[in-house]
C-alpha cells in the first residue's frame, strides 16, 4: 500500500531513504522455517521480510506465525512458501517519516518500484527520526508542532525525562497502556508514574541500553533507554516502549530448541560446548558505523562457506566475529579453536590433522583426531595464523587446495568439511616480503577479508560495551550493580584502549573489585585515564587563555593606531604636536607610526 502524501516539506530530512536501514535481514520463501527462526533469534528481531526468487517483497513472517508452525513441526523444516505469511504495507524511499509514524506496524518494508525491498523502518529508525528530529527542529519556530505530532502518532510508547527524571513528554501510546493521562503524567519524577524504569538512572550513568525487559504492570516489555547529551553533559534521556509478550515468545521458542538440541546430540561430547558457546559468546557489540559495516560484511559472509580471515589489533574481539559467522551461517557441526601460537611446532601436524597408533612414541592408542576431523560439518578458527611456522603453512595449503588430509602415521586421506576462519593481529603483506609468509596460502585465506576496527576509532560504542561488560563483571563477582557518572564515561570515550576491548574489561574488572562506591566517577578510573582527562582539560585551558591574551593584545593595538591617527589629524599632520596631544616624544611616535604603518 503506497502512503498518501501530505503537505510537509519535501525536504531531504523527512524522506524515508534518510532514515531506513539499507541492509535489512531478509529470508528467503525457499529457505526452513528453523533458519528464520534461527535468523531471528541471532538478531532477535520478531518480524522478518520474506522475499522470492527475485528478490521481490512476498510479505512478513513473524515469531508467532514460526511458533505456531513448530508446533506441528518441532524441527522446522517446513518451507516458507508453504508458510502462510500475513499481509503488508510497504512505502517508497521518498514517502514522509510523518506519514509512516501514523502506521501502526512492527516492521515496514521500503519497496522500488518494481517491488524489490531496498531498505527497511522498524521501532530503531523511528527513535532515531524522533531523537534526530528533537536535535535539529528545537530551535525553530515549528519544532514543537512537528515533535507533538511525532509524539502522539507514534506507536510505540515514548517518554522524555530531563537531567532530575522529571517527565516533560510523555505520548499518546505510554499514557493508553498505564492509564495515567499526559496531564498527569508529566512534570511528575518517572518513577511516580512508570513502574520498574530505569530511565532516571539513564541520565546519571549515561549508559544507553537497547532491547532490556522492563516488567510494567505486570508485562515484561522490550524498552529502549537512550541519554541525550549536550556537549560533554547528558541533559535527559528518551526511553521508548517496543512490545509486549516478548519473554513468553522467547521461552516457548527456547523450550523447543532445547528440546531438539538435547535429541540430536545426546551422548555428543561436544554438546556441552556447544551450548556454552552459544550466541552470547558471538554477540558483536556496538551500533557505530565502523562496527555496523564489519557486521554487514560477516552477515553476508555467513551466508557462504567461503574461507574468512579476519584481521585486526589484539583485543578488537575477532574470534567474536569469528563465532558469530558461524552462528550465522546454516552449519550444523561444532566451533573448533585453534590457536597457532600456542602449539609447539613439533605436534602442530598431529594436533590439526590427527595421528595413528604407534604413529610415533607415546601415541595414543587408537590414535587421535585432528582439530580438521573434529570441527566435520561446522568451523575451525585458525587464530594467530601469522605464527603458524613455514612447513605448516605448506601442508595446510594443500588441505585447503585439496580438501583432503592425512593423519600423521597414516595411509589413507579423509576429506575435509569444515568451514576455515583465519585471524592475525600481524600484517601478513610484510611477513610475505619477508619471506616468513607463504603468499599463496594468504591469497588462499583472503578470500572473504573483515577488518574488525580498534575501539578508538569507535568511541560511540564504548558506551554499549560499558553497559554490558559491568553487568557481567558485578554478576561474575557477585557485587551489587554498580554505575559509571557521565565525567567518568566522557573519560572512557577520550581514551585511547592500545588494548582494545580486552583492555577496556580488564579496566572495568579493576574498578569493581576495588572501588566500594556503587557510582563510579572520574577520581575511580585508573590514573592513565585521569591524567589524560587532566592533560586534555589543561590544554583547553592554555588554549582558551593564550587566546584571550591575543585578543586582548589585538584590541590594545588597534586602540593605539586610532588614538594616533586622531592626533595626526587634529595637528593638521604636525608629527611633534601630535606626539605632545599625545604625551609621548616624537621618536617613540615615528617609531609608532612604523610600526602601525601609517603614512
Amino acid at each position: 500500500m503506497a502512503i498518501r502524501k501530505e503537505k510537509i516539506s519535501s525536504n531531504d530530512f523527512f524522506q524515508v531513504k534518510r532514515w531506513m536501514n539499507t541492509e535489512p535481514l531478509c529470508i528467503c520463501s525457499t529457505q526452513t522455517v528453523g533458519e528464520a527462526a534461527k535468523i531471528m533469534e541471532q538478531a532477535g528481531i520478531a518480524v522478518m521480510p520474506v522475499v522470492g526468487e527475485n528478490d521481490q517483497l512476498i510479505g512478513l513472517l513473524s515469531f508467532r506465525m514460526i511458533l505456531s508452525n513448530f508446533l506441528q513441526d518441532s524441527i522446522g523444516s517446513s518451507l516458507i512458501e508453504d508458510v502462510p505469511v500475513y499481509l503488508y504495507d510497504s512505502v517508497r524511499s521518498t514517502d514522509q517519516m510523518t506519514d509512516i509514524l501514523q502506521m501502526q506496524v512492527e516492521c515496514l518494508p521500503v519497496v522500488d518500484p518494481d517491488n524489490k525491498i531496498v531498505g527497511i523502518i522498524t521501532p530503531k529508525e523511528m527513535l532515531d527520526f524522533y531523537t534526530k528530529s528533537m536535535s535539529t527542529f528545537q530551535k525553530k519556530r515549528n519544532a514543537i508542532e512537528i515533535l507533538s505530532s511525532i509524539l502522539e502518532s507514534a506507536y510505540e510508547g515514548i517518554a522524555v525525562v530531563d537531567e532530575f527524571g522529571i517527565l516533560i513528554e510523555f505520548n499518546e501510546a505510554y499514557s493508553r497502556f498505564t492509564g495515567i493521562s499526559r496531564e498527569e503524567a508529566i512534570g511528575r519524577h518517572v518513577t511516580e508514574v512508570i513502574d520498574n524504569t530505569n530511565l532516571h538512572a539513564t541520565v546519571k550513568t549515561a549508559i544507553p541500553e537497547r532491547s532490556v525487559i522492563q516488567n510494567i504492570q505486570g508485562q515484561d516489555m522490550v524498552v529502549h533507554r537512550i541519554p541525550i547529551w549536550e556537549g560533554k553533559r547528558v541533559v535527559g534521556a528518551i526511553g521508548m516502549l517496543i512490545f509486549e509478550g516478548v519473554t513468553e515468545i522467547y521461552k516457548i521458542y527456547e523450550n523447543l530448541q532445547m528440546n531438539y538440541r538435547n535429541k540430536k546430540q545426546e551422548g555428543s561430547p561436544y554438546s556441552k560446548k556447544i551450548k556454552n558457546n552459544d550466541a552470547e559468546s558471538s554477540q558483536v557489540l556496538g551500533t557505530s558505523k565502523e562496527i555496523s559495516e564489519v557486521k554487514h560484511i560477516a552477515r553476508r559472509a555467513a551466508k557462504t562457506a567461503a574461507t574468512v580471515l579476519i584481521t585486526g589489533e589484539s583485543g578488537t574481539g575477532k574470534e567474536v566475529f569469528a563465532r558469530n559467522i558461524h552462528h550465522l551461517s546454516s552449519s550444523r557441526g561444532p566451533f573448533v579453536s585453534v590457536n597457532c601460537g600456542a602449539i609447539p611446532e613439533a605436534l602442530f601436524e598431529s594436533e590439526l590433522f590427527g595421528y595413528e597408533e604407534g604413529a610415533f612414541t607415546g601415541a595414543k592408542k587408537g590414535g587421535k583426531q585432528g582439530k580438521f576431523e573434529l570441527a566435520e560439518k561446522g568451523t575451525i578458527f585458525l587464530d594467530e595464523i601469522g605464527e603458524m611456522p613455514l612447513t605448516m603453512q605448506t601442508k595446510l595449503l594443500r588441505v585447503l587446495q585439496e580438501k583432503e588430509a592425512e593423519r600423521v602415521g597414516g595411509v589413507t586421506k579423509y576429506k575435509i568439511n569444515a568451514r576455515i576462519i583465519a585471524a592475525t593481529n600481524k600484517d601478513l603483506e610484510e611477513m610475505i616480503s619477508n619471506k616468513t609468509f607463504r603468499e599463496d596460502l594468504f591469497y588462499r585465506l583472503n578470500i572473504i577479508n573483515i577488518h574488525v576496527p580498534p575501539l578508538r576509532e569507535r568511541s560511540q560504542d564504548i558506551p554499549i560495551l560499558l553497559s554490558y561488560y559491568l553487568k557481567e563483571v558485578c554478576n561474575k563477582y557477585h557485587i551489587p550493580m554498580k554505575s559509571f557518572n557521565p565525567e567518568a564515561v566522557s573519560a572512557l570515550m577520550s581514551y585511547p584502549w592500545k588494548g582494545n576491548i580486552r583492555e577496556l574489561i580488564n579496566t572495568i574488572e579493576q574498578i569493581v573489585t576495588l572501588v566500594d562506591s556503587q557510582e563510579i566517577h572520574l577520581v575511580h578510573l585508573p590514573n592513565s585515564i585521569k591524567k589524560m582527562q587532566w592533560n586534555q582539560a589543561e590544554k583547553v585551558i592554555n588554549v582558551k587563555s593564550v587566546s584571550l591574551l591575543e585578543k586582548a593584545k589585538n584590541v590594545a593595538e588597534q586602540v593605539e593606531k586610532e588614538s594616533i591617527i586622531k592626533a595626526l589629524t587634529r595637528a593638521g599632520g604636525n608629527k611633534t604636536k601630535a606626539a605632545e596631544l599625545l604625551g609621548i616624544h616624537r621618536t617613540t611616535l615615528y617609531q609608532k607610526l612604523k610600526k602601525h604603518d601609517i603614512d
